[in-house]
């Protein structure tokens, strides 16, 4: 049993909250704070929670909390994570790592410093669609992996999200705010990244907030919200990644991973299961020899929003002394992906990463929910 402490009681906290009292028992929530505080107040009445701390510096310097959860804006994150490990405190910090490389860089670092773990989101890749389709892949049912396509296009989200303006800002974008959920799904079925080349533009200057309570106010976009880019993997695939808040519709399924024996219809990595763009839910496998397409059941457990699955996991490597799913040697893998993809779109040339990543273990299909 591991205790938790969360930084930031804001709109995702919702999932992590049920789940950490439905879901993962061996965690225990001892407290939050937020810096409004009426939120704090109103999660500790709702699950009733033992803390509610003045700052984050107060919850830091509890001797009971063991990680912290951080669950900040993508711009705080860096602020709010190196905070807590000076504290002598482990972090899971919601995606990405850092607004910037030199921010992951400087975290991992004092995280190594300190014998401290730090990991985060998103855990999604843990679920039963993408855990499915990376033992399809391990199998040999694809056949290897020649490349893929991906695409996550939108209109933005300030027709939907009460709080939409950090999506325009440093730190979000589509890039950093969607594409860790893409980039962690492919680097945890096919490997490591090798090197990149992006393409950047920002399509428009402002926004029009549609979305209660903030109807009628005005975004300045401060980032990049149309990003195509190109993954080389350490294997030899090249898969294209597009993430964009400039586009009112698509018909391009969210992943197709493409193989010498067929193509691999992967559901959307924002999700645990086997949901896609269509409302469907399902691993469809195209079989180039039959030419017929095959659902494919999903043969591993967390198909719900199972959210907080990632920290339970990296509590558990914590305790039992093994390697994580979850921590930083993932996380910054990603950060530097999508960083990479950035220079390459101011510079105009590819660039080869400097870290390396290979998978930690698939998910175990026998534990019972809950249970890492």
């Amino acid at each position: 049993m591991m205790n938790v402490g969360i930084v930031g009681v804001g709109c995702i906290s919702g999932i992590y909250l049920k789940n950490l009292h439905e879901v993962f028992h061996e965690l225990k929530l001892i407290g939050v704070c937020d810096l409004i505080r009426e939120r704090a107040e109103k999660a500790q009445k709702d699950w009733s929670i033992p803390k509610v701390y003045d700052d984050m510096h107060e919850l830091f310097a509890d001797p009971e909390i063991d990680i912290v959860l951080n669950l900040t804006r993508p711009y705080q994150h860096y602020e709010v994570s190196k905070a807590a490990l000076l504290a002598g405190k482990h972090v899971y910090s919601e995606k990405p790592l850092g607004a910037d490389l030199a921010e992951g860089e400087e975290l991992v670092a004092l995280a190594k410093e300190k014998g401290l773990i730090i990991g985060g989101a998103p855990d999604t890749f843990l679920g039963a669609g993408i855990q499915t389709c990376r033992k399809l892949i391990e199998d040999g049912v694809i056949g290897d992996v020649i490349g893929g396509r991906c695409v996550m296009a939108s209109h933005g989200v300030e027709s939907w999200h009460p709080d939409p303006d950090f999506y325009y800002q440093r730190g979000g974008g589509p890039l950093y705010d969607m594409g860790p959920y893409y980039i962690t799904m492919l680097t945890n079925i096919i490997g490591g990244v090798k090197s990149v080349y992006g393409y950047a533009r920002t399509s428009y200057s402002t926004r029009l907030i549609t979305a209660e309570p903030h109807v009628g106010e005005i975004i300045k976009v401060n980032t990049p919200t149309h990003i195509e880019s190109f993954l080389t993997f350490d294997s030899g695939a090249v898969v294209s990644l597009l993430t964009s808040f400039d586009i009112y519709n698509t018909r391009q399924t969210n992943v197709e991973i493409y193989g010498t024996k067929g193509t691999l219809y992967v559901p959307d990595p924002n999700y645990f299961g086997g949901t896609i763009n269509s409302g469907a839910k399902s691993v469809t496998f195209f079989n180039g020899e039959t030419k017929k397409a095959v659902e494919i059941p999903l043969s591993f457990d967390y198909s719900n929003n199972s959210r907080c699955l990632g920290l339970a996991d990296m509590a558990k490597a914590i305790e039992a002394g093994r390697a994580g799913r979850t921590t930083y040697r993932q996380t910054f893998h990603v950060l530097e992906i999508m960083a990479s993809i950035m220079k390459s779109a101011e510079t105009g040339a590819p660039v080869t990463l400097k870290s390396h990543f290979d998978k930690e273990a698939p998910m175990d299909p026998t534990l019972p929910t809950g249970v890492l």
